[in-house]
């Protein structure tokens, strides 16, 4: 559709329309990154793990060479009939222990990538009592739903894995929208490994019950962090009480000692 356009007439207003005052333009806001002190704390029980894990394979290695007996795993490979008969630190001792040096350097690995940083925020005790809690708990449900001896630190570093997503989930709203993708991943490795675990010859109920002891303390006494103090010196503070920390310690050891118990009795 065409328009025509109306002779010129002299009488005709031209005075242009008033034009607006101009606006100022657009800037989007950049939020401000607010420099937060993160715990500091050196992963010394990690690398104290290392240490004794690899130097109790070398041991491993050695008799097994010198003796042609692996004396290490054959003190302490969980066995479910020498657990009933009283050897009851086959349920701790297996996850210093390991069957391949691919065994130990894939769970090395895993230790060495996951431990320090939860170390840095758990702190040292508490970290430990997580490591040894996961692989007990680890250790105990393979006694019950498995028959095959077993050795591997993996039932302690799914509790790690099971710590770290529980942790991630806690102080959601201090990591902000990345939380969500790191829960995601910590999920998503969980899931891959337990299907992994479904291989012949994978202890995968220890890797759950790993996974479960290491849920279970840090729902109950993870960290709980909290900024605190003023701009700039700020930092993130655990604000878990440390008889929440004792109570998570002895609620989870609880858990897993009458697991035990029970366990032994209808072995009776």
């Amino acid at each position: 559709m065409n328009y025509q356009i109306p002779p010129s007439d002299s009488n005709q207003d031209t005075t242009p329309p008033p034009t607006q005052p101009e606006q100022p333009p657009r800037t989007t806001a950049t939020p401000t990154r607010i420099p937060v002190k993160l715990p500091n704390q050196k992963p010394y029980v990690t690398y104290s793990l290392l240490v004794i894990t690899i130097a109790i394979y070398l041991a491993q290695m050695g008799t097994n060479y010198w003796l042609d007996i692996d004396l290490p795993a054959a003190l302490g490979v969980k066995v479910n009939h020498l657990i009933a008969q009283g050897q009851l630190w086959r349920l701790v001792t297996p996850m210093l222990l390991h069957g391949s040096g691919l065994h130990i350097a894939f769970n090395m690995y895993a230790l060495y990538r996951i431990g320090p940083r939860l170390e840095r925020f758990y702190g040292h005790w508490r970290y430990l009592a997580l490591y040894v809690l996961s692989g007990f708990g680890g250790n105990v449900f393979s006694m019950m739903f498995t028959e095959a001896p077993s050795l591997g630190s993996s039932t302690a570093i799914f509790g790690l894995i099971g710590a770290q997503g529980v942790f991630f989930y806690h102080n959601r709203e201090v990591f902000g929208p990345a939380f969500r993708q790191a829960l995601n991943s910590i999920i998503s490795i969980a899931l891959n490994n337990l299907f992994i675990g479904l291989s012949p010859g994978i202890d995968n109920w220890g890797h759950v019950g790993g996974l479960i002891g290491g849920v279970v303390f840090a729902w109950l006494g993870g960290p709980m962090l909290e900024v605190t103090g003023v701009y700039p010196d700020m930092s993130l503070d655990d604000q878990r009480e440390p008889n929440e920390i004792l109570q998570a310690t002895g609620i989870t050891a609880l858990f897993f000692v009458v697991l035990t118990i029970g366990a032994l009795y209808l072995r009776q």
